[in-house]
């Protein structure tokens, strides 16, 4: 890494940043996910919140260590090119563990519900992060 020593703790509060923000934007998702798909067995409270959400959480959470240690380079996590792992990470292993926990893969029509929210969250956030920024580089 050709970071300075002086932009490093920038670099890696901007990085954490964008973690956080991913796990946000995954809880957010989760909640979607519990109050659209809330019954008697899966009950629309906190603790069906965490069971729906922390899958895809260690999905973020493994797609951003490969991405720590093997490919971040100077990046920050806001870029447009870093969500495409965060986004397959989540997805891939939210619904492997999916399939692990109840026995059978899930609906096509679930995966693709899946897939196309948390990609509108991921990738959302940083469109949003884009747009504010230019804003006010123009200011």
């Amino acid at each position: 890494m050709t970071t300075s020593a002086s932009t490093e703790p920038a670099r890696s509060k901007t990085v954490l940043t964008a973690f956080v923000a991913d796990l946000i934007a995954i809880a957010a998702f989760g909640l979607f996910a519990r109050v659209a798909h809330q019954s008697a067995d899966m009950p629309l409270n906190v603790l069906g919140w965490l069971n729906t959400t922390w899958p895809f959480w260690l999905g973020v959470l493994v797609a951003w260590a490969l991405l720590w240690w093997g490919m971040m380079g100077s990046r920050s996590g806001h870029e447009l090119s870093t969500v495409l792992p965060v986004w397959v990470g989540a997805v891939v292993v939210g619904l492997g563990v999916w399939t692990l926990r109840n026995g059978s893969l899930p609906h096509w029509s679930f995966v693709i519900v899946a897939c196309v929210m948390s990609a509108l969250l991921l990738w959302g956030w940083r469109l949003v992060a884009r747009l504010f920024r230019a804003r006010a580089g123009r200011s």
